[in-house]
């Protein structure tokens, strides 16, 4: 299952209410948003009873930061055209069941977003 959740006031992200895939296939989820793709917008995870796990962050004209575990397994890319930032996973398995979050992030300044990284 996949939900936006918008940690900012007065932006929006809007992702589809609900997606499955079978074991082995790729997903591709797309998170619009309606504020600069300056702005780092990272994707977390919960699986059902299970705290929340960052996958990792993406913006235009940065690089991607990803947790390191999932790093073989899920890609970003970001459209400005259609303000949409996509998370691709490949291989999903049974264990990648989950609610995926998009959420934007306070501050748009690159250089801060690497040490963001660092505290998730």
């Amino acid at each position: 299952m996949l939900r936006a959740l918008d940690t900012v006031l007065g932006s929006n992200l809007t992702q589809p209410a609900a997606m499955s895939v079978r074991p082995g296939q790729s997903l591709t989820v797309g998170c619009q948003v309606s504020y600069d793709l300056g702005y780092a917008t990272h994707w977390i995870r919960q699986p059902a009873g299970k705290g929340l796990e960052w996958i990792g962050y993406t913006c235009s004209g940065c690089t991607p930061g990803y947790k390191d575990s999932l790093k073989n397994k899920f890609r970003f890319t970001v459209d400005s055209s259609s303000n949409t930032v996509t998370l691709n996973g490949q291989n999903l398995q049974p264990e990648d069941s989950a609610v995926y979050y998009c959420a934007r992030d306070s501050h748009s300044d690159t250089n801060k977003q690497q040490s963001c990284t660092k505290t998730y």
